[in-house]
């Protein structure tokens, strides 16, 4: 019975501490978020040199999977530069899910059929083939 006591007069003490604080002191202020927002070019930049400088799988896949989780289609010379350096490190299954994650971030059939035609050439030079011309 003391315990509760005890407990129920330290929350009304608490309870007027806060109610005497001024209120600017109440509010949490986000200062993390206070940096300009990225353009699409600088996006698509800051990647296309993050694929051309690196130099392991796993960094590989950390970069493909931090670039497709953002809320936008990557531009073709980031993918570009992406399959370019899965072929550098001889890791042919992340360049043909490179295809599969445009797949999946494409809503139109038609867009990706786009990104194919775009990515054809560079397709082509490496002998990197999608899902389904593998069959899969």
């Amino acid at each position: 019975m003391f315990g509760i006591r005890a407990a129920i007069r330290h929350a009304a003490v608490a309870r007027t501490t806060v109610a005497r604080c001024a209120p600017s002191a109440l509010i949490s202020r986000r200062l993390y978020s206070d940096h300009p927002e990225e353009t699409y070019e600088q996006f698509t930049n800051r990647y296309v040199k993050f694929f051309e400088n690196v130099d392991d799988t796993f960094e590989l896949k950390r970069g493909l999977n931090n670039c497709f989780a953002y809320d936008i289609v990557p531009d073709v010379a980031i993918c570009e530069a992406a399959l370019r350096a899965a072929r550098r490190l001889d890791d042919y299954a992340t360049g043909a899910r490179v295809f599969e994650a445009l797949k999946i971030r494409i809503d139109k059939e038609s867009d990706y059929h786009n990104y194919l035609q775009a990515l054809k050439p560079v397709k082509d030079e490496l002998g990197i083939q999608t899902k389904e011309e593998l069959g899969l």
